[in-house]
């Protein structure tokens, strides 16, 4: 589904991804894991044509390069950022309504769908989003990008600032997710839980891959065990 070839991702003049070769399989969970300040936000925007970047992503056939970030939504991919980023002065629904931005024929359905995924969001779908849980938000945030129907699903962080109980409840709905047929490519610092989900995992330190692998095999590295596993 996507392959990147050489990626260089710039702020300025600092580099944050030093030449990077990655690819995900459709239908797969692929995860990147990392310390902060690795590049693995900076590879997530970089696929979406939102930060500086030279290199190749082909995405479905298609170089990434000369499509804009509305367009390469439009065509099938979702991010759901780190910290969330809900609309919180607009209510569920309406985070929902602007999530099918490009999908309005099929909001009504979506909805209901994105409701029985996430049944609490249905009991608070009248509610502001300012006023949800930080569990509860992060479900709206997934929600939110499901209602474009993406092929590729992105999610940065989805686990951060959650209590263990709800963050176990987010990464069995992203199982949930690749059984529905979603790729996804997940950037998680629960580097344990990203290892359990994923089929196969990425390394990044420093803006360069430095290790890559099944999950099944990376999670009984030793060098892995150490530095991301606290084992």
């Amino acid at each position: 589904m996507l392959a990147v070839k050489n990626l260089h991702v710039y702020y300025g003049l600092i580099e944050a991804v030093k030449g990077i070769d990655f690819t995900i399989q459709t239908g797969s969970i692929v995860s990147l894991i990392g310390s902060n300040g690795a590049g693995k936000s900076s590879t997530l925007n970089a696929i979406l044509n939102a930060v500086k970047r030279t290199g190749e992503i082909n995405f479905l056939g298609f170089e990434t390069s000369r499509h804009s970030t509305h367009t390469l939504v439009k065509n099938g991919i979702s991010l759901v950022p780190e910290g969330r980023r809900i609309f919180a002065n607009l209510s569920v629904e309406e985070n929902l309504k602007i999530g099918a931005f490009n999908n309005s024929e099929n909001y009504a359905h979506l909805k209901t769908q994105m409701y029985k995924l996430f049944p609490r969001l249905a009991s608070k779908k009248k509610n502001l989003a300012a006023m949800l849980s930080g569990g509860e938000a992060q479900m709206l945030a997934i929600s939110r990008a499901l209602m474009n129907e993406p092929k590729l699903l992105m999610l940065d962080e989805p686990s951060l600032g959650l209590a263990p109980k709800i963050a176990m409840e987010v990464f069995d709905i992203i199982t949930r997710l690749k059984e529905q047929g979603i790729t996804i490519l997940l950037v998680e610092q629960n580097a344990y839980a990203a290892l359990k989900i994923s089929d196969y995992t990425y390394v990044l330190e420093n803006g360069l891959i430095t290790m890559q692998g099944s999950s099944e095999e990376l999670i009984h590295n030793n060098e892995i065990r150490k530095k991301y596993l606290g084992m």
